[in-house]
């Protein structure tokens, strides 16, 4: 099949990241996959003229809102993969979760990355249920003095990335060896998924923080290197659906330092797969823990990489995706 994939799809973001890796295991199984922003088609209209233009048979969106009201009376079968902030946050909005439910009666499937983040959907849309699927995110396998904390996130309010800064800083003057950084596209996004004026805010902030750095987005081969030689990567965000960052952290033997949101909590075991904070204090507390024991370093490294390797395959993502792919023929 031609099939049309539309999402947010700009590089470093979770999104973008699922995207490439559904579109390798679609075209592994010999259908054709095209990428296309959302940025690029502003309404409906647009992309029911793209779908003839190049002879598209089919399309999954990833975001049931930004995603899916574009394909909705597209004309040809869809399916819809959750993002996380369109079931934990635009389903909060009456009129954003009106319109999602519409997306879901004409979607054939939908896919949620957790079981809790299927039955939140189910709560707003009980006549979905049946149709929803569950897959986790797949995960291709694959000393110096100072303790590097990396942040890999958009600069945006839901990511949250000015949360630790104070505590950090603070922490960073009485331990020097230890830095924060956050690194990610910022303006350089589309307007439509970046608030310009927060993004100035988070640099400003920054630039007056002790310890905490700032770095414009580099390129993946570069962003694993950076990946593997930090002590820790750390997620801040309100809210996630599946962090991605965070599986190919734990996949790299790198410990993860996550807010507890139940996005977070589904894919980590605290103490055991990495560590859940619920305050910028508690993580400056569970940093040191995790410094002064290396045996508690390694248990995390181990376990996170053997829950990973189980539960998140690359080789079952892309059977499930290949599977489901046919209930749009």
């Amino acid at each position: 099949m031609r099939l049309l994939m539309l999402g947010a799809l700009r590089a470093h973001t979770g999104n973008g990241t699922t995207a490439r890796r559904i579109q390798d295991h679609l075209e592994a199984a010999g259908h054709s996959c095209t990428l296309v922003d959302i940025s690029s088609c502003k309404s409906p209209l647009a992309v029911s003229n793209l779908i003839p233009s190049k002879n598209f048979e089919a399309a999954l969106g990833i975001h049931l809102y930004k995603a899916g009201r574009l394909l909705q009376g597209s004309g040809i079968p869809f399916g819809i993969i959750f993002g996380g902030t369109d079931i934990n946050e635009d389903a909060k909005c009456d009129e954003k979760a009106k319109a999602m439910g519409r997306v879901l009666e004409e979607a054939r499937f939908a896919v949620s990355f957790t079981e809790s983040m299927k039955e939140a959907a189910a709560v707003h849309w009980p006549r979905a249920r049946n149709k929803i699927y569950v897959q986790a995110q797949g995960i291709l396998q694959d000393n110096s003095s100072l303790r590097l904390f990396l942040l890999i996130c958009g600069l945006r309010r839901v990511k949250d990335p000015l949360y630790l800064v104070d505590a950090f800083a603070e922490w960073h003057r009485e331990e020097p060896s230890t830095h924060l950084i956050i690194i990610g596209p910022a303006v350089s996004f589309p307007v439509f998924f970046v608030d310009p004026l927060f993004a100035e805010e988070v640099k400003e902030k920054i630039k007056r923080a002790d310890g905490v750095h700032l770095l414009q987005e580099i390129s993946q081969e570069d962003l694993h290197a950076l990946v593997k030689k930090c002590f820790a990567v750390v997620n801040s965000s309100i809210s996630e659906g599946m962090s991605a960052t965070i599986l190919e952290a734990m996949d790299l033997n790198v410990p993860v330092m996550a807010r507890n949101i139940p996005g977070n909590a589904a894919i980590i075991a605290h103490k055991t797969t990495g560590l859940l904070y619920s305050n910028p204090q508690e993580f400056v507390q569970l940093s040191k823990s995790l410094i002064g024991d290396p045996f508690l370093h390694k248990e995390i490294v181990m376990k996170a990489k053997e829950y990973v390797t189980k539960h998140h395959s690359w080789e079952h993502e892309r059977k499930a995706y290949q599977n489901l792919v046919l209930m749009l023929q």
